[in-house]
C-alpha cells in the first residue's frame, strides 16, 4: 500500500507525532482529498487534550482543510476527481434527528467534526463524507482559503446574521485569529467598524484591516465610548474572556446583539436590567455548514478579504 505522512495525537494530552500511514481509501459516500493546506485553529486543542467524549485515538486533527479531490467512493454524485474543496469544523450530519429534519444541520444531534470524529487535515490525504465538502474557488490560494474554513466562516456567518445593517456601528472585540477577519468582513459589509483590543499595540493593524476607529479597552471604557457613538448594533465577541465580553453589553444600541464566537472558560455575567431596558440580546454562533463556507469563500474572493498567514 502507498504511504503518506500524518501528524497525529497518540492519546489525550500527548505531544503531536509525525508518523507514516497507509493512504486511506474512501468508502461509500466519501471522497479522498489530497490536502494542500490546513490551518491551525485553537479549537484543535479539543483533539489534543481529549475534550470531547468518545474521541478515538490516535487521531489526526485539523478542520481548516483546503485541497483537491483525489478519489471518490461508491455512490458519490456531483463531485469528481480534481475538484477543489474545503472542509471545516462541521464534518457531516446524520440527516435524521429533529434538527436535521428541519434543515438545521449545524445543530445536528449527532454532528461529525472534522479532526475530532474522524481524521482531519494534518496529513497528506484525508477522507471526508460528501456532506462536509465545500466548493473552493479556483482563484483562491489553498493556504489563504484554509483558515477561511473555520475562522472565516465563523466571523462571516455571525456578522451576516447579527441583524446589523449597512452603515450601522458594529464592534469587533479582539484582533486575533478570528477578529482580524471579523474586522475585514465587517468593513466589506458596509458597517462602521470599531475594533476593540487591549493596549495600543493593535491600533495600526486594526486601521490597516479597515477599522474606522480603535478602542483600547485597557485605557478607556469601551462600552461608554460605543454609547457616545450611538451604540453598536452588534458586537462580535472573539476574545476568549467572559469578563471582557460582559463589560461590552453596555455598549450595545437598543435591540443590539452581543454575538459570542470566542470560547471563553469563564461565564458572561450581565445584570438582567441591562438586557431588559433596551431589548438587548446575547447570542452564541457556531461556524456553519458547507454552503455557508462556500458563501464565505466567494465573498472573500470578491472583496479581497484574506487571512494573515
Amino acid at each position: 500500500m502507498a504511504k503518506m505522512k500524518a501528524v497525529q495525537v497518540p492519546k489525550p494530552g500527548a505531544d503531536f507525532e509525525i508518523v507514516e500511514r497507509e493512504i486511506p481509501e474512501p468508502g461509500p459516500g466519501q471522497v479522498r482529498i489530497r490536502v494542500q493546506a490546513c490551518g491551525v485553529c485553537h479549537s484543535d486543542v479539543v483533539t489534543k487534550d481529549g475534550m470531547f467524549p468518545g474521541i478515538s485515538y490516535p487521531r489526526v486533527p485539523g478542520h481548516e482543510v483546503a485541497g483537491v479531490i483525489d478519489k471518490v467512493g461508491d455512490g458519490v454524485k456531483n463531485w469528481k476527481k480534481g475538484d477543489r474543496v474545503g472542509v471545516g469544523w462541521h464534518g457531516g450530519q446524520d440527516g435524521t434527528c429533529p434538527a436535521c429534519r428541519r434543515g438545521d444541520f449545524v445543530n445536528c444531534a449527532s454532528a461529525l467534526v472534522c479532526g475530532v470524529s474522524y481524521d482531519g487535515g494534518y496529513q497528506e490525504f484525508m477522507v471526508a463524507p460528501v456532506e462536509a465538502l465545500a466548493h473552493m474557488p479556483e482563484s483562491l490560494d489553498a493556504a489563504e482559503a484554509a483558515p477561511l474554513m473555520c475562522a472565516g466562516i465563523t466571523t462571516f456567518n455571525a456578522l451576516r446574521h447579527s441583524g446589523a445593517l449597512p452603515s450601522d456601528l458594529v464592534a469587533i472585540q479582539g484582533i486575533g485569529g478570528l477578529g482580524h477577519l471579523g474586522v475585514q468582513f465587517a468593513k466589506k459589509f458596509g458597517y462602521r467598524v470599531a475594533a476593540i483590543g487591549r493596549g495600543p499595540g493593535n491600533a495600526a493593524l486594526a486601521k490597516k484591516l479597515g477599522a474606522d476607529l480603535y478602542l483600547d479597552s485597557a485605557a478607556t471604557d469601551a462600552a461608554a465610548e460605543l454609547q457616545k457613538l450611538g451604540g453598536a448594533s452588534a458586537i462580535l465577541a472573539t476574545a476568549p474572556s467572559g469578563k471582557s465580553m460582559s463589560a461590552l453589553v453596555g455598549g450595545l444600541a437598543s435591540n443590539g446583539t452581543l454575538v459570542v464566537i470566542g470560547a471563553a472558560p469563564d461565564p458572561i455575567e450581565v445584570p438582567p436590567m441591562d438586557l431588559l431596558l433596551h431589548k438587548k440580546r446575547i447570542q452564541g454562533w457556531p461556524s456553519g455548514i458547507p454552503t455557508d463556507s462556500e458563501d464565505t469563500l466567494r465573498f472573500a474572493e470578491m472583496t479581497g478579504v484574506r487571512p494573515m498567514i
